[in-house]
């Protein structure tokens, strides 16, 4: 019940916006995450916080990566190197891993 409740709150109507309530409105969207903007008693639209939206499309980015990672698996029946093995044919040691700068890779 308490959940109802809380998914409740985040209903608003749209006059709210005609009532220059937008500023307050994007007060709570900051804090909550997410509200419902709500039109004649239906759904009309979403409004996202930037780091809500930001979560939201770096966990669609990463199931589609998930899913090619899947299907090249189950497409391809060879054999795979395993981390070690591909360090050990390029020649690269833990050391060196160890010496190199932080890569951040998107």
């Amino acid at each position: 019940m308490i959940k109802t409740a809380g998914i409740m709150s985040q209903f608003i109507p749209i006059s709210l916006f005609n009532q220059g309530q937008a500023s307050k409105i994007f007060e709570r969207v900051h804090k909550e995450g997410k509200l419902f903007v709500m039109k004649n008693n239906r759904p009309s639209a979403i409004i996202l916080s930037p780091e809500e939206y930001d979560r939201l499309t770096e966990l669609e980015e990463n199931y589609y990566i998930y899913v090619e990672a899947k299907e090249r698996m189950e497409r391809n029946n060879e054999h795979y190197l395993s981390e070690a093995e591909v360090m050990k044919e390029m020649g690269v040691t833990e050391e060196d891993l160890a010496s190199c700068e932080e890569v951040e890779i998107e």
